[in-house]
């Protein structure tokens, strides 16, 4: 079977060294989750109650460990709860990736409950904003993720 695009973050963020993801699961992450749950040997998976609490913990993470915080919210309202404490990392210029899920493409723009233009939503706080589509462009936005969240 082909890796999906989840397999290929996982494993990246592995061979960057990072070891601890804060969030909280829902059905527009489902595939990350799997992909952290075939790699929990070496990711260790915090689930908080909150969305924003995820966030919190990234940058509290990396406020105290000097690494990079990594937080993970589904597509919609979820994304949208990552918003204070993403704004907390860059005010205070800590590297925090957020991850997030996003409404099936099929549904973008039809009123559904959870589409969110997160794309847009986070503009503002993030040093870099992109949706991955497919696997051809997994490396290359994975690539510029980590080149600018350890600058």
């Amino acid at each position: 079977m082909a890796e999906q695009v989840s397999d290929l973050i996982v494993e990246r963020l592995i061979e960057w060294g990072i070891d601890t993801i804060f969030g909280f699961p829902g059905d527009g992450v489902d595939g990350f989750f799997e992909a952290l749950r075939t790699h929990q040997d070496k990711l260790k998976f915090i689930q908080v109650r909150h969305e924003e609490a995820a966030a919190f913990a990234a940058v509290g993470y990396a406020k105290y460990t000097g690494r990079i915080g990594v937080c993970c919210a589904t597509s919609g309202p979820g994304g949208i709860h990552l918003l204070n404490g993403l704004y907390d990392a860059k005010c205070d210029q800590q590297p925090v990736l957020a991850i997030t899920g996003h409404t099936f493409h099929d549904l973008i723009g039809m009123d559904y409950q959870q589409d969110v233009d997160l794309d847009k939503l986070f503009m503002d706080v993030s040093v870099f904003n992109e949706r991955v589509m497919g696997p051809v462009a997994c490396p290359i936005f994975c690539t510029s993720w980590i080149v600018s969240v350890a600058q």
